[in-house]
């Protein structure tokens, strides 16, 4: 089974409050209370409380420590979590998270990435929001995260580097090609840990899309705000037969006055830009020119990337811009070896079960290259390969 969770940030998003949310939905409190002894963090224990805000249940997480932790740099979390005893996928991506963390840190702050001390967050709080997080969505065997719009409040933070405004420079800098609602409410509402996990995991940005509900969980603030709930909820779908479903954009232009030997490079460019697909069509224009439809499909945050690049790579004055939905397997990749030489193999996944594999052909006429093999000997090779337990 693969699901789908949306994180609604009704009131934002904090390490916390997505623990607690995902909690509520299901998944194990034993998982979440394994992380502190997994990270080999002593000391470190979890409390859950039911709570409400604004009349609606939900749940709190509070990470506590019996002596006041050290202050770490972001090399000696990262080191924790390379030798803790976490599962591997779920290290990878709370290395990723802590990584996008302490690079914009690094930034906004003009120090050394590895130098970087999360001074507000503390350790403990910072490695068991993120590696929870991770550890939680995996043990609700979430293939696919997607979330709301984020709220953009108001106000001043006080910080261990002075007065900031809300959001923190450090919380814009991780959410590059999110969507952000402004809302009249004064206070952090989106974390930088809330931030760094949200733009790790979400594959999608926007509203929530089709599925068959199967949970929801309600995470609670550490505030009760007097104007609308402090919390947010994970709904957890299954997804259906046919494979989840995601959003992209059509970004499409016609060309009648394009020198025909530019166009691999307009279609590299795109391709470099973020774009999933490019292709082109032949088309009868005005007048009855020959000329193309040069297409590209990209992920909602990268359009406008892929848009800049179509305008300033091809003669086109303008481009058609649409959005559909479109149905993905789960993906894989994989490094089998043919001859001594590696070679990646795409697998596709539905439902837990292989339905399609596909060798890197680029790779495969890199080996033929080097063994003598014909591409076709070394593809099935590698087919044969990637299909071994």
């Amino acid at each position: 089974m693969s699901r789908t969770a949306y994180l609604d940030c009704v009131s934002g998003i904090a390490g916390d409050m997505l623990l607690a949310a995902l909690i509520d939905a299901g998944a194990s409190e034993d998982a979440l209370r394994a992380v502190p002894s997994r990270l080999g963090l002593d000391g470190v224990g979890i409390d859950l409380q039911r709570v409400e805000r604004q009349g609606i249940r939900a749940l709190t997480v509070t990470v506590r420590a019996s002596e006041a932790p050290p202050v770490r740099a972001y090399s000696e979390l990262r080191s924790i979590v390379e030798h803790s005893e976490l599962a591997a996928s779920v290290r990878r991506r709370a290395l990723a998270a802590l990584a996008s963390l302490a690079e914009v840190e690094a930034g906004v702050h003009g120090v050394a990435v590895d130098r970087v001390h999360f001074h507000e967050l503390g350790s403990a709080d910072l490695l068991v929001d993120v590696c929870g997080a991770m550890a939680l969505l995996e043990q609700l065997e979430v293939g696919r995260v997607e979330c709301s719009a984020l709220p953009f409040s108001r106000g001043l933070i006080d910080s261990a580097h002075g007065v900031l405004p809300s959001p923190a420079p450090a919380t814009l800098a991780l959410l590059r090609g999110a969507p952000l609602v402004g809302v009249d409410t004064d206070g952090e509402l989106v974390t930088p840990t809330g931030a760094a996990i949200a733009a790790t995991v979400t594959e999608s940005w926007g509203p929530l899309p089709p599925l068959v509900l199967d949970a929801v969980g309600y995470g609670a603030g550490a505030r009760d705000l007097p104007d609308h709930p402090n919390l947010m909820r994970v709904v957890l779908s299954v997804a259906d037969a046919a494979g989840p479903t995601t959003e992209v954009s059509l970004l499409e232009t016609n060309l009648d006055d394009f020198n025909p030997e530019l166009v691999p490079d307009a279609v590299d460019s795109c391709v470099a830009a973020g774009a999933l697909d490019v292709w082109t069509v032949p088309a009868q224009m005005k007048k009855g020119r020959p000329g193309i439809v040069l297409s590209a499909l990209a992920r909602p945050a990268r359009e406008r990337e892929v848009a800049r690049v179509l305008l300033e790579e091809t003669s086109a004055l303008g481009l058609r811009v649409s959005r559909l939905r479109r149905y993905e397997l789960d993906r894989e990749q994989r490094e089998v070896e043919v001859g001594g030489h590696p070679v990646r193999v795409k697998l596709g996944h539905l439902d837990g079960r292989l339905v399609n594999v596909a060798p890197e052909h680029d790779d495969c006429a890199a080996v033929a290259k080097r063994t003598g093999e014909p591409v076709k000997s070394v593809w099935l090779a590698a087919l044969a390969a990637s299909r071994e337990p």
